[in-house]
């Protein structure tokens, strides 16, 4: 048996490296294996801290005759869905013609040429609750594979076609959603609020948090519902006391049974959310935000400034294997035991939610060291995810790059970490590099046509799903992180109100119709795409102080970063030129008057008279 896991960069491929299973990487070599001894592929999709994933690693890859029946009649592929997002999508849709209860472990049967024919989750290693055995599953898809061949490359080819045409979105003909349209939006979120427990709908219950961010900025009843839920699940079980950091979701509608995991892209997200909650006053806000950002810095921070993708919800506690043991512990009692691995893999996008978390959050509550943090991790992010004809790369792993290609949702959760730390500490940079990824991503469409997509991955998708005609939009509902349209049109927005360019305002305006339809009939699954749509419908609004080297007004200053524009910028007097050279046309001409502190307030480039103290600034109409 080949051993083809063991040197992969992937942790949860190199974790299945000693199964007796013919694990085989993704790649098409496994896809020619399969068509030369003509049998079925089976796709098993996971990731290094799904604790489901690590049951039927143990139930069933890990069993001598699960094994010799996956070896004897099928070629077996195993896919990290955090490296291969794209793949992950594509089965993830067509696991959805045959079960509702779609997550990890994805287990996905498909002809040699990489089409769906029968999919599920986890499968039991003996038949329970209604779902069969593994074994048996395997012994009847060989069974129909080779007895009713024909019914199973029409169920496929179908699947595929079907897909095809689903996934084809057809842009509003009004364009973005109107201000009456987003209230409804606010309004629909606001009646799935659990005023009970905090958060919305029912169990299992995730935080959503691109939802609370578009309600936190909505004002009114949708902002008071963002910091109740907020303020409830900081205090509820989902939420690591000791450590400071948010479990995946809770399995109950009280937030209690964690799924123990924890996530950098939830706990990045939820820095951003507490850190604007914390400047409207709420103070536990303030506490669960220093909570996040130690979490973030003290656990998941590698030694190269890169962030780990997650923590495991296994652990040993006293020698015995247990899902959330060790979280049970005190401070104390933890340090005698060892913690949860972590999955030590960098990712650039859900980096850059953690950029854009501590750069964010270290502006807003005046934590320079968050900022730095931030800057050197997307200074290495610079240097070391970038290939040598200058794409990104999406995954690294103590410095080694995978050659899986990067994204969208890379681009443009990178562009935005970028975007935050230029305004957070004043120098453009970064913002010069962030404008380069948007750039590129607009410039990688191949022949725009009305509907087709605005952005697109440099250098193409996945080689493999191209080769056999698999590619398959993903689904562009966002969930628990943004798509990557939503963070690309997040960025481009950003960037307009920088520059005035009109090419990023189009493109925001139409990503945001694009999906305007399924966003305000399902708000929960869009929420930075009605974030963004709710500011294209607002106008945007810029403000830019500008302060001296040294004996900076420290009222304006903190006045201008809590100010709650679209962009708000603090500027060092002799970086001004450097932001206006560059391209970014808001900086042009600002100048401190008589010597001070002087604030810039504008919307959409007109600006009011320029303002030299705090209360000036809050009284500006």
């Amino acid at each position: 048996m080949a051993d083809r896991l063991r040197g992969a960069l992937s942790p949860y491929l190199r974790a299945h490296a000693d199964n007796p299973v013919d694990w085989w990487p993704w790649g098409e070599e496994a896809f020619a294996e399969a068509r030369r001894r003509d049998v079925p592929v089976l796709v098993s999709i996971g990731y290094a801290t799904c604790h489901w994933c690590h049951v039927m690693a143990r139930e069933s890859f890990s069993d001598p005759v699960v094994a010799a029946q996956l070896n004897d009649g099928f070629v077996a592929i195993k896919v990290d869905r955090e490296e291969h997002p794209d793949v992950d999508a594509g089965y993830l849709a067509a696991a959805s013609a045959f079960t509702r209860n779609l997550g990890w472990p994805l287990t996905v049967f498909a002809t040699p040429e990489g089409r769906a024919f029968y999919a599920g989750t986890y499968f039991p290693p003996l038949p329970a609750g209604g779902a069969p055995g593994f074994g048996e599953l395997l012994d009847a898809v060989s069974q129909a594979w080779t007895q009713r061949r024909d019914e199973v490359d029409a169920t496929a080819s179908s699947l595929a076609n079907a897909l095809a045409e689903a996934s084809v979105l057809r842009p509003s003909a009004d364009g973005p959603p109107g201000a009456a349209q987003l209230d409804a939006a606010a309004d629909a979120l606001v009646a799935l609020e659990d005023r009970t427990h905090g958060g919305y709908g029912g169990a299992p219950k995730f935080p959503v948090t691109p939802v609370l961010g578009f309600l936190l900025g909505h004002g009114g009843d949708a902002t008071a519902s963002a910091r109740r839920s907020l303020a409830a699940m900081a205090v509820s079980p989902l939420r690591d006391p000791v450590e400071g950091g948010f479990f995946r979701y809770g399995t109950r509608v009280d937030w209690s049974e964690p799924h123990y995991e924890r996530m950098l892209y939830d706990n990045a997200q939820l820095l951003t959310v507490a850190a604007r909650a914390a400047v409207l006053g709420d103070g536990l806000a303030v506490g669960t935000a220093r909570g996040i950002a130690r979490y973030l810095l003290d656990v998941l921070r590698r030694p190269d400034g890169g962030f780990a993708s997650a923590q495991d919800s296994e652990s040993e506690v006293d020698g015995e294997r247990t899902e959330g043991g060790y979280y049970a512990l005190d401070a104390a009692a933890r340090a005698e035991q060892p913690a949860p691995a972590i999955d030590e893999k960098v990712l650039a996008g859900w980096n850059g939610l953690a950029i854009e978390g501590l750069a964010t959050a270290g502006a807003l509550l005046e934590e320079p060291a968050w900022v730095d943090a931030a800057r050197e991790t997307a200074t290495m992010l610079l240097e070391r995810h970038r290939s040598d004809d200058g794409r990104l790369i999406r995954m690294s792993l103590g410095g080694e790059a995978s050659a899986a290609r990067a994204a969208l949702e890379d681009y443009g959760m990178l562009a935005n970490g970028l975007l935050a730390v230029a305004i957070a500490d004043g120098e453009p940079s970064l913002a010069v590099e962030a404008r380069r990824l948007v750039d590129a991503t607009l410039e990688a469409v191949v022949e725009p046509v009305d509907g087709g997509p605005v952005f697109a991955v440099p250098g193409g998708t996945d080689p493999v799903l191209r080769a056999h005609d698999l590619v398959v939009e993903a689904d562009p509902s966002e969930g628990a992180t943004p798509s990557g349209p939503s963070a690309l049109a997040d960025a481009c927005a950003t960037l307009f109100a920088l520059t005035g360019d009109a090419t990023y305002l189009d493109a925001a305006r139409a990503a945001v119709a694009r999906v305007a339809e399924p966003m305000l009939r399902q708000p929960l699954a869009f929420g930075t795409s009605l974030r963004v749509a709710d500011e294209l419908a607002r106008g945007l609004t810029q403000l830019v102080t500008v302060a001296p080297s040294t004996g900076a007004d420290a009222e304006l200053v903190r006045a201008t970063r809590r100010h709650g524009a679209s962009v708000a910028v603090v500027v060092d007097e002799g970086r001004v030129p450097h932001w206006a050279n560059a391209g970014f046309e808001l900086f042009a001409g600002r100048v401190m008057r008589d010597g001070r502190t002087t604030a810039y307030l504008c919307r959409d480039f007109t600006c009011r008279l320029p303002v030299t103290d705090a209360a000036a600034l809050a009284d500006s109409p």
